[in-house]
C-alpha cells in the first residue's frame, strides 16, 4: 500500500515537473534533485494511509467549482461596477461537519478562490469567512461544497 502510493506520488510530481517546464530537457537536473524533495516534503504532511478516494466526485467538484467560481465572479463584478456600492461585509461563524484533516484544508482553500470570500481562521469546530455581502447564501454555499468533497473524499460528514 506504501509502495503505490509512493509510486503514484512519484509519477504525479513527475508529470506535474514536465508541464511546468513545459517538456525540456535541459531542467531535469534540478527536477532530479526537486522531485524527490517534493516526494519527502508530501510524505510529511500527508502521510500514506488508508483514504479512500471518488474520480466521480473529484470530477463533479472541478465542474461545479468552475460554475460556482463564474457566478461568484460575475456577482463579485456587478458590486465593483454599481454606482451605489451596496455592500455588507461581514465575518461569519460557520460550524463545520466535515472532520479535521485534508477536507477541511480543501475546504478552505476552495473558498478562498471563490470571488467574494476570504477564510480568516479556522478552529476545530468553526470557520471564520469574510464576506463581501452578509446578505448572500453564503453559508448555503459552504454547506454545498463540504458536501461535494465529502463525496470526493468518501467521508461522512458530522452532525451539528
Amino acid at each position: 500500500m506504501i509502495f503505490q502510493t509512493i509510486l503514484w506520488r512519484i509519477v504525479l510530481l513527475i508529470a506535474v515537473w514536465w508541464i511546468l517546464t513545459q517538456g525540456s530537457t535541459s531542467s531535469w537536473g534540478v527536477g532530479l534533485i526537486s522531485i524527490p524533495l517534493a516526494l519527502v516534503v508530501s510524505l510529511i504532511l500527508l502521510p500514506p494511509g488508508f483514504s479512500r478516494f471518488s474520480f466521480i466526485g473529484l470530477f463533479i467538484f472541478l465542474i461545479r467549482f468552475l460554475g460556482q467560481s463564474l457566478k461568484s465572479g460575475i456577482q463579485v463584478a456587478l458590486m465593483a461596477i454599481r454606482l451605489d456600492l451596496d455592500l455588507h461585509p461581514n465575518i461569519l461563524i460557520i460550524s463545520l461537519r466535515l472532520p479535521e484533516g485534508l477536507g477541511r484544508v480543501i475546504l478552505v482553500n476552495t473558498l478562498n478562490l471563490l470571488p467574494g470570500t476570504l477564510s480568516v481562521n479556522l478552529t476545530t469546530s468553526n470557520l471564520y469567512l469574510h464576506v463581501l455581502d452578509e446578505r448572500q447564501p453564503v453559508e448555503a454555499q459552504v454547506r454545498d461544497i463540504e458536501e461535494q468533497i465529502a463525496h470526493m473524499l468518501c467521508m461522512e460528514l458530522e452532525e451539528l
